[in-house]
């Protein structure tokens, strides 16, 4: 078994919940509850670190991730947890591009008659 704990700063919770009810595009993620725990930040907590004392184990250890920054968090649970799986790369077959198939009775559709989806990035 493999267990993962994305840790975040109190600094940095801080600052992403403010950055929820501030920013009309975030603030569906803020809920009651969200307001809730803040009383019970310290219980959460204690209740976290005994949750650790007694299952974190050498067979089945927690791994905590620096979360501050959920991008890297993320590519770094991922590099990590891949790194867990015993792996033997094997060189695929070598391929062949076949020659595109000519038909000259197939024409394309004329792109304003399509709608794209507007290219932002």
């Amino acid at each position: 078994m493999i267990k993962y704990w994305f840790s975040v700063s109190d600094r940095e919770q801080e600052k992403r919940f403010k950055e929820r009810i501030s920013n009309p595009l975030k603030r569906w993620k803020f809920s009651p509850t969200d307001l809730e725990s803040r009383s019970k930040w310290a219980e959460y907590s204690k209740a976290k670190d005994e949750m650790f004392h007694f299952t974190d184990t050498r067979i089945s250890p927690w791994f905590v991730v620096n979360a501050d920054n959920q991008k890297k968090a993320r590519l770094n649970c991922i590099a990590h947890l891949l790194s867990k799986i015993p792996y033997v790369y094997e060189a695929p077959p070598p391929m062949e591009l076949p020659e595109l198939e000519k038909d000259d009775s197939y024409v394309r559709p004329p792109i304003y008659e399509q709608t794209f989806v507007p290219e932002i990035y």
